[in-house]
C-alpha cells in the first residue's frame, strides 16, 4: 500500500488537514482505527494549548504507516482480535477514569521491529494518577515475512497489567497471543489473572467463576496450569488468587480457539472493569497499612516478573527494541530492603540476578522504578541469561514450555 499524497505535505499544511472534516475520509484510506482517529482529534482539539503534543501525533500518524504486518491470513485475524481487545480495555478505562478520577486518558507510544520493516506495537499507559498506580495495555505484532531462515513468521499479542493506586483494588494481568510458524503450525497463548494485594474473596469468586463459562471446556487444565505456572517456590505462595492459563493452545480448529480467545479477552476485561470501578465506589478509604502491604506485594510481583516470568524474559532476549515497554508492568516502587531479604531463598545462579537487579534500584527503603530504572533492568536480565543461559531452565512453566526464543532465531 502507498502512502497517500497528504504524508508530503508540511507539518503546517498537515495540521491545517487535521482540522478539517476531510480528514476523516482521508484516513480512510490508509485503514487507521476509529480509537486512533478520535485520539489524533482529541488532540489536534487543543492545539492551542498544547501544538507540541499535536505535532507529535502527527508524527505518530505518519509512523503507523511504516509498520509492515504480517501476510498470513491468520496473522491478520490474530492482529484484529487483539487491537480491538486493546480499543475495549482502554475505552472502558478511560471512562472509569472520567466517572471516578481526574479524567486523564490513556496515552499511547508506538515502537518499531527494525524499523517497522518487522512490525512493531503500540502500548497505552495511563496517565491518571489519581487512580493507577501503574497501568499499561500493549499489542504488538512481529513478523518475519521476509526472512525464510526464521522459524517464526508471526506472533500478534495483547499484553496488560493493570495496578491500581488504591490498595483494595486489585491488579490484573491479561495476555492473549497467536503465534504462527514458517510449517503453517500455529499455537495461542492465553492468560487472564487476578492479582490482589490484599486479597478479596468476592473478587475472586467474581473472576474466576466469569472464566468458568468463558472458557468452560478449557477452564480446568487453564486453572491448573496458572496456579502451577504463578507459584513462586521461593517465597511459598502465588502471585495471585485466581489464574487462567492456556501455552502452546491448539485445538486444531483455528477458527474456534479464535473465537474463544476472544470470548476469555472480552469476559476478562468486562469482568475486572466491574471489578475495579466496584471497589473504587466501595473501598474507598484504605489505611496506611493497606498501602505497606500494598508496597509489599508490588514487591512480590516485580520478584516474580523479573526472576521468573518466561515470557518477559523471552522478550528481552529476542530484541532489545522495546525494553522500557516489555517492563511496563512493574509497579511505581518497590520495598528494597524486602527485595534484598529474598536473596537468600535462591538458587544459584538465581541469587546472582537478584544482587544484580538490586543494584539497578535506589538505595533507598521505597525504591522508585522508572524508566531508566527499567532500561538497567532490562540490561541486567538479558546481560544474567547471556551468561547463564540454562538458568532460563529455572524460570516458570505451564504443562508445556514455548521456544519463543527459538523461534526469532
Amino acid at each position: 500500500m502507498q502512502n497517500p499524497s497528504y504524508l508530503n505535505l508540511s507539518i503546517k499544511s498537515i495540521f491545517h488537514l487535521f482540522c478539517t472534516a476531510k480528514f476523516r475520509s482521508l484516513v480512510a484510506n490508509v485503514h487507521l482505527s476509529h480509537f486512533m482517529i478520535e485520539i489524533i482529534f482529541r488532540k489536534c482539539a487543543t492545539f492551542s494549548l498544547k501544538m507540541k503534543s499535536t505535532l507529535k501525533s502527527i508524527n505518530k500518524v505518519q509512523s503507523i504507516m511504516k509498520k509492515i504486518p504480517a501476510k498470513s491470513p491468520r496473522a491478520a485475524q490474530a492482529y484484529t482480535l487483539v487491537t480491538d481487545l486493546q480499543q475495549r480495555f482502554v475505552t472502558k478505562l478511560n471512562m472509569i477514569s472520567k466517572k471516578y478520577g481526574h479524567g486523564k486518558s490513556y496515552d499511547p507510544t508506538e515502537w518499531f521491529r527494525d524499523e517497522g520493516k518487522h512490525g512493531g506495537g503500540i502500548r497505552f499507559m495511563a496517565t491518571d494518577e489519581s487512580l493507577f498506580n501503574r497501568a499499561s495495555v500493549n499489542t504488538s505484532q512481529v513478523q518475519y515475512d521476509d526472512d525464510d531462515a526464521r522459524q517464526l513468521a508471526s506472533a500478534s499479542a495483547i499484553s496488560t497489567i493493570i495496578h491500581p493506586k488504591n490498595p483494595l483494588a486489585p491488579s490484573v494481568h491479561i495476555h492473549i497471543s497467536w503465534t504462527e510458524l514458517k510449517n503453517g503450525s500455529g499455537y495461542w497463548r492465553v492468560m487472564a489473572d487476578l492479582n490482589p494485594s490484599i486479597e478479596n474473596n468476592e473478587d475472586k469468586n467474581q473472576f474466576a467463576s466469569k472464566l468458568k463459562l468463558a472458557a468452560p471446556q478449557q477452564y480446568v487444565e487453564a486453572a491448573a496450569q496458572g496456579d502451577r505456572y504463578f507459584f513462586i517456590s521461593a517465597l511459598g505462595r502465588h502471585r495471585g488468587i485466581t489464574h487462567f492459563y492456556l501455552e502452546n493452545y491448539s485445538s486444531g480448529n483455528f477458527d474456534t480457539d479464535l473465537k474463544m480467545a476472544k470470548t476469555v479477552g472480552e469476559t476478562a476485561i468486562d469482568t475486572y472493569c466491574d471489578i475495579l470501578s466496584s471497589a473504587i465506589e466501595k473501598r474507598a478509604s484504605p489505611t496506611a497499612a493497606d498501602y505497606k502491604k500494598q508496597l509489599d506485594y508490588h514487591t512480590l510481583y516485580f520478584f516474580q516478573v523479573l526472576t521468573l516470568d518466561r515470557g518477559t524474559t523471552s522478550g528481552l532476549l529476542v530484541h532489545d527494541q522495546n525494553d522500557v515497554g516489555i517492563l511496563a508492568s512493574l509497579p511505581s516502587h518497590i520495598n528494597r530492603s524486602l527485595l534484598a531479604s529474598w536473596k537468600q531463598k535462591m538458587q544459584a545462579p538465581q541469587d546472582q540476578l537478584l544482587e544484580k537487579m538490586l543494584a539497578c534500584l535506589m538505595d533507598k527503603e521505597i525504591s522508585p522504578v522508572e524508566d531508566d530504572t527499567k532500561q538497567a533492568l532490562a540490561n541486567c536480565v538479558r546481560k544474567h541469561y547471556q551468561a547463564y543461559p540454562a538458568a532460563i531452565d529455572m524460570q516458570a512453566s505451564g504443562n508445556t514450555v514455548p521456544p519463543t526464543v527459538n523461534n526469532h532465531i
